[in-house]
């Protein structure tokens, strides 16, 4: 049996990974609404104020089996009016052929554990055509294409940013994140990634009293403590900005009632777009990220890696060779099922429609 077979043993090794949807605003989980209107109760454009109950959303999120903690990373090329934080797409009344993402992400790896993950997402450096997606869609009949997001322009001239997302687990609850930003533009250009850690919000609305809490530690640090979870770190390299506000609703802003506290879900958003004072100067709450303001030459890129870890010794010094032991041990592991070691190109499709079933299964066996 190889690695991979040998940790499938070991239920321990799905405790942690992508369980986190991409897209969770519009869902019937949190319509409570008097006449069922799931998609106008809680829009995309409210998604970032409002706290959810039932389930999160991220871009290349992952979490513990119960979600109570998640982690995901959000991007701002200083032109779009938010934070991207999640996908965006149209409702069900706003495609001429229903609900549809307007994004473009792949899904590249995954084994059943999650002992190894990876996903690639295109970020424009333009302003995101949210309004003209929705606009332009909407006016088409059925008998029409749908207007996607590469028909608007925004990738032209390559003016974009390949993002490739990877989780490699050094051990069953010790996760390196490794986050590649590549400037596919014939100009530099400047990016925030802030990659992400929350707690899904079971406080607030009578499921469970308790509030966890994320703090600032010593150096590129937060320290996380949840009375299920235990002890985590979440553990950066370089110099980013820590940042701090509370995965509470902004009442205020959705539904012109006084807020409870001074710190909300859309904190951070306000914080880099719009230079508001809403995050928490004592540097602590139940959602947090490392800011990073980076500028990326014309074809290069720059790495960005971190660690979620109950270990606070942990340390870089092995990051790159764990990320290249389990790189090998998910080829290993396909190759041995789907039995392909000829065309390169073959493989990876088979390997990839291969990898979605069988992460499926895995899923479904927790």
């Amino acid at each position: 049996m190889n690695q991979e077979q040998e940790r499938l043993k070991d239920s321990t090794w799905k405790k942690w990974g992508p369980y986190v949807s991409a897209r969770q605003w519009g869902t019937v989980r949190e319509d409570y609404s008097a006449n069922g209107d799931a998609w106008n109760y809680v829009s995309h454009d409210m998604a970032r104020s409002k706290a959810f109950r039932w389930g999160e959303e991220g871009i290349a999120g992952i979490s513990d089996e119960e979600q109570l903690l998640c982690l995901a990373p959000a991007f701002w090329n200083r032109q779009d009016p938010i934070i991207k934080e999640r996908f965006f797409g149209l409702t069900n009344a706003e495609g001429n052929h229903g609900e549809d993402v307007k994004e473009l992400y792949y899904y590249l790896d995954n084994t059943p554990t999650h002992s190894y993950m990876r996903m690639l997402y295109k970020y424009p450096q333009q302003s995101f055509p949210y309004a003209k997606l929705v606009e332009t869609n909407r006016q088409r009949t059925r008998q029409q294409p749908e207007y996607e997001l590469v028909d608007t322009g925004v990738f032209d001239e390559n003016k974009y940013f390949d993002i490739t997302v990877e989780y490699i687990k050094e051990s069953a609850d010790t996760i390196l994140m490794q986050i590649t930003v590549i400037n596919r533009g014939q100009e530099e250009a400047t990016i925030h990634v802030l990659p992400t850690v929350w707690f899904r919000n079971t406080w607030s609305w009578g499921y469970d009293a308790y509030k966890p809490q994320i703090q600032s530690g010593s150096g590129q640090v937060l320290e996380i403590f949840h009375q299920t979870l235990g002890q985590y770190y979440f553990i950066a390299e370089g110099d980013p900005q820590l940042v701090f506000c509370e995965n509470e609703t902004n009442t205020n802003r959705l539904y012109h009632q006084p807020n409870s506290g001074d710190y909300y879900k859309d904190g951070i958003n306000n914080y880099l777009v719009n230079s508001q004072s809403t995050i928490n100067p004592e540097k602590k709450g139940t959602k947090a990220a490392f800011l990073y303001d980076l500028t990326v030459p014309a074809h290069e890129q720059v790495c960005i890696r971190l660690c979620l870890t109950p270990n606070p010794d942990f340390n870089f010094e092995s990051f790159d060779n764990v990320v290249s032991l389990r790189k090998k041990e998910a080829e290993e592991f396909y190759q041995q099922i789907l039995k392909i070691d000829s065309v390169e190109e073959t493989y990876q499709i088979k390997k990839t429609g291969a990898g979605g079933f069988i992460v499926e299964q895995a899923i479904l066996l927790l």
